[in-house]
């Protein structure tokens, strides 16, 4: 099934963005990202019917914005990033969803305006503690999460080439092949990995390993796609195009494949869900 992402519509609200895409006859969305709404999910519910919606990592937004990162040493940080995330949960069950997916974690902890940004340097926690406390967290929160009948997906996090730098190690996590595959061994049953394919295409560069190695070996835990296009350095969810370098290495038997693109254009993402069907059909 082909989503399509709000997240990178920016100076609306979700609701509204939701009724310009469902008026477009684009049915199937993947919430992300947006400005507080106490009301969002009623709102949601209340269009429902013949749509399929989605909730990913930041949404719905919280009152008070903070960094989601269930590896954060910070006690107070961690409360309200498990919070968010079983609300989360909760929520996708009550819209009906079957899916929640969510960034993994950090070894520091960036402001959320820093966030797909420059990140000011800062003291970078120890990886093997790190990712000790990710999977204990992950493994308490997937129990919620199979009650509630909701399938979790972490997303492999995007390493720039300037942050690399400007702490001269990596400050996160699931980045590198070895680094995902480390964590995704140790995955609950009902957790499962959503690759954003244009993070890999910039950690690949900025690390310097095979993207497609990374998705022939971590394909069996794959579920999911997030789709766009950028020239390496940055993530700047440009539409895809035919000649996209991941069309020869993603497989067509996934549950979900959703389109991140920053563009509000309907007849682009028409353009580009068509596209995309043709890869599904085996007609690209």
């Amino acid at each position: 099934m082909i989503f399509v992402s709000t997240g990178q519509i920016k100076n609306k609200t979700i609701f509204s963005i939701v009724k310009y895409y469902l008026q477009g006859g684009i049915k199937n969305i993947e919430m992300s990202g947006g400005k507080y709404d106490p009301d969002i999910i009623n709102r949601l519910i209340s269009l429902k019917k013949n749509n399929n919606f989605m909730l990913h990592n930041y949404f719905p937004p919280p009152k008070n914005p903070f960094t989601l990162n269930l590896a954060t040493f910070n006690k107070t940080l961690y409360k309200l990033g498990k919070n968010h995330v079983i609300n989360a949960i909760r929520q996708s069950a009550n819209i009906g969803s079957k899916y929640y997916s969510f960034h993994a974690g950090f070894l520091i902890d960036p402001l959320p305006e820093n966030l797909g940004k420059k990140i000011f340097k800062q003291k970078v926690n120890d990886e093997r503690i790190a990712t000790e406390l990710f999977l204990e967290r992950l493994s308490s929160i997937s129990k919620i999460a199979k009650k509630e009948g909701v399938e979790l997906l972490v997303e492999n996090n995007v390493l720039t080439k300037k942050n690399f730098q400007t702490f001269k190690k990596n400050p996160l996590m699931m980045t590198s092949l070895m680094q995902t595959l480390k964590i995704v061994r140790s995955f609950p049953k009902n957790v499962s990995l959503l690759i954003d394919l244009a993070h890999l295409k910039v950690s690949a560069k900025t690390l310097n390993f095979s993207p497609s190695e990374y998705l022939k070996k971590c394909d069996k835990w794959i579920k999911a796609y997030h789709l766009s296009d950028n020239k390496g350095y940055y993530d700047t969810n440009n539409l895809i195009t035919k000649k996209s370098w991941f069309w020869p290495y993603i497989s067509r038997r996934k549950k979900y494949y959703t389109l991140e693109l920053r563009t509000s254009n309907l007849k682009n993402i028409k353009s580009q869900i068509k596209m995309l069907q043709k890869f599904l059909e085996n007609k690209l």
